[in-house]
């Protein structure tokens, strides 16, 4: 099985969709700007980097869940996430558009309800 091309491939493009929602002003990232999206009802995914602390996966999850948004640890690291947004590293990424969020989850292999790898 060639679980690493593909999981390098998924990723690749995951990356490239996270660019161009970017570019189209349709993230916010950080944990503050973020819990601020989640709580007016402007997130449609949460996206969060494989190497977050396990602190803030918690406590930005609560806020999540608590608010109906779906929550996905994508297999990319934080310096990946942030190259991908033009910053140097972000781990939590707030998907504020439903086309964008969509094709993230289809771009996904979900391992469980929570992982995206």
């Amino acid at each position: 099985m060639s679980g690493t091309g593909e999981f390098s491939e998924m990723n690749n493009k995951l990356l490239s969709l996270l660019g161009i929602a970017r570019r189209a002003g349709r993230l916010t990232m950080g944990f503050d700007a973020a819990a601020e999206s989640i709580k007016k009802g402007e997130s449609r995914l949460l996206l969060l980097a494989d190497d977050l602390s396990e602190k803030s996966k918690k406590s930005i999850g609560y806020t999540a869940q608590q608010n109906g948004v779906e929550v996905l640890i994508t297999g990319c690291t934080m310096s990946d996430t942030g190259n991908a947004v033009g910053r140097k590293q972000t781990g939590i990424i707030s998907v504020n558009d439903s086309g964008f969020a969509n094709k993230m989850k289809d771009l996904c292999t979900v391992n469980s309800q929570e992982e995206c790898i």
